[in-house]
C-alpha cells in the first residue's frame, strides 16, 4: 500500500509540473497582451502632452519662420553642444597638447631679436638705403646671414631674364616639380602648361614655388646649371654673404644678408619686366588638364596701398627665415631700398615697413609723403589678356 501511495503522489507531482510548464506561454502572452494597451495608452498620453495646444499653435504661426525653425532645432543643437563639450573638446585639447611647438627661426636661435632699435621693429634685420647714393638711412643687424625664403625668386627672375630665354615658350609642370615642392601649397597641378612669361609672373607676384622650380628646371643645362648661374650672378653683384642651392627659397640653405640683398634689388630694378610683374596686383591663368581659370594675387598687401609707390617687391616666408620682404619705393622723389628679414608675426613685416616709411617722412631725410598717383602697369609678352596688371601700387 505504501508503495502504491508514493507512486500516486509522484504521478500527481509530475502532472502539476507539466501543467505549470504548459501554462507559462499562455500566462506570458496574456501578460504581454495586457501590457500592450497600457504602453499604447502611455504613448498616447505622452504624444498628447507633446502636442502643442491651440494657443501655442497660434503663437508659432505668428512667429517668424526662421524663429520657429530655430526653436524646433533647439533641442538637437543643445544635444550637439553637449556632445561636443563632452567628446570633441577633450580631443581638441589633446591635439593641442600633442602638436609640436613652432620651430624657431635662425634669427631667434642666434638671438638677433634681442637687438634694440628706436622703432621697436619686430624684424630682427632691417636696412634702408638710398638706391642712387647707397646712403644708409636705417640699419639693424645688416650683415647677419640668414635664410631668405622666397626672396630667392628675385634672383631666379634675374637669371631667367638676363639669359634672354623666350617668354612665349610653353612650359609644363611635371612630376619632378611637384615632388620638389611637396608639402608646400601650390595651385599649379601636374600637367599645367603656361608660358615662361606666365611662370615668371606667378613666381614674382604670387610666390608660386612650382613656377619657380619650372623656371630653373627648364634652364639650358638643367637645374644644376641654373643654380650655378644664380651663384655666379651673386658674385658678380658683390653679394659675398649669399649662397643659393635651389630656385624657390624652400631650402633654408638659401641664405644672404640685408646688405647683399640691396645689391640684388638694385640689379633687378634695371629690368622693367621684373618691376612690372613683381608689383602686379593679380593674374588669372588656366590650370590643369581642364584649363580651369585660377586667380592669383600679390603676396604683398602694400602694393594696394595708395600711400606707397612701390617699384619692385618680393616677399618670403619659411619657418627658418621668418617673414621677409624687400622693396624699392619712391618717397617724394627719393628712391629707397628697404630690406626686412626674420620678422616675427604674420603681419609684422608690413607693420615694420609702415613704421619705417613714417619714420623717414617724419625726419629731415625726405619731404612729407604724398599719396602715390594711380598707374596701370602693362603685362609683358607671354601672358594672357586676363592676366593683365590692374590698379595703383
Amino acid at each position: 500500500m505504501a508503495y502504491r501511495f508514493r507512486r500516486t503522489l509522484n504521478s500527481l507531482a509530475g502532472l502539476l509540473i507539466a501543467l505549470s510548464v504548459g501554462m507559462a506561454p499562455w500566462v506570458s502572452s496574456e501578460a504581454a497582451s495586457k501590457a500592450k494597451p497600457a504602453a499604447s495608452k502611455a504613448q498616447k498620453t505622452q504624444k498628447a502632452k507633446a502636442k502643442p495646444q491651440p494657443a501655442a499653435r497660434k503663437a508659432a504661426a505668428k512667429a517668424p519662420r526662421g524663429q520657429a525653425r530655430a526653436e524646433k532645432a533647439l533641442p538637437r543643437s543643445k544635444a550637439r553642444s553637449v556632445a561636443g563639450n563632452g567628446l570633441r573638446a577633450p580631443k581638441r585639447q589633446m591635439a593641442a597638447r600633442l602638436a609640436p611647438p613652432p620651430r624657431p627661426s635662425f634669427g631667434q636661435i642666434y638671438g638677433l631679436h634681442a637687438t634694440d632699435d628706436e622703432l621697436d621693429l619686430k624684424s630682427s634685420v632691417a636696412l634702408v638705403v638710398d638706391q642712387d647714393t647707397n646712403e644708409v638711412l636705417f640699419s639693424k643687424n645688416p650683415e647677419a646671414v640668414l635664410p631668405i625664403a622666397s626672396i630667392t625668386k628675385l634672383m631666379t627672375a634675374l637669371v631667367v631674364t638676363e639669359a634672354g630665354l623666350p617668354l612665349h615658350e610653353a612650359l609644363t609642370v611635371v612630376r619632378d616639380d611637384v615632388d620638389a615642392t611637396a608639402g608646400n601649397r601650390s595651385r599649379l597641378q601636374e600637367g599645367t602648361e603656361l608660358s615662361r612669361g606666365e611662370m615668371l609672373h606667378l613666381s614674382l607676384m604670387a610666390s608660386e614655388n612650382r613656377a619657380a622650380h619650372v623656371l630653373g628646371r627648364t634652364y639650358p643645362g638643367g637645374m644644376g646649371a641654373f643654380v650655378t648661374a644664380m651663384n655666379r650672378k651673386a658674385r658678380e653683384l658683390g653679394m659675398r654673404d649669399t649662397r643659393y642651392v635651389e630656385p624657390t627659397g624652400l631650402s633654408s640653405d638659401n641664405q644672404s644678408s640685408a646688405r647683399d640683398l640691396t645689391q640684388l634689388v638694385r640689379a633687378a630694378m634695371a629690368h622693367p619686366i621684373i618691376r612690372e610683374l613683381s608689383t602686379s596686383l593679380e593674374a588669372s591663368v588656366p590650370v590643369g588638364a581642364k584649363q580651369v581659370q585660377v586667380q592669383f594675387r600679390n603676396t604683398n598687401g602694400l602694393v594696394r596701398n595708395p600711400e606707397w609707390e612701390i617699384g619692385l617687391q618680393k616677399t618670403g616666408y619659411i619657418s627658418a627665415a621668418g617673414r621677409c620682404v624687400v622693396m624699392q619705393a619712391e618717397m617724394a622723389g627719393r628712391k629707397l631700398i628697404m630690406v626686412l628679414l626674420d620678422s616675427a608675426g604674420k603681419y609684422s613685416r608690413i607693420g615694420d615697413a609702415e613704421r619705417l616709411r613714417k619714420w623717414v617722412a617724419d625726419t629731415s631725410l625726405v619731404p612729407a609723403l604724398a599719396p602715390a598717383a594711380a598707374r596701370v602697369a602693362p603685362m609683358s609678352a607671354g601672358l594672357p589678356a586676363g592676366a593683365s596688371t590692374v590698379q595703383p601700387r
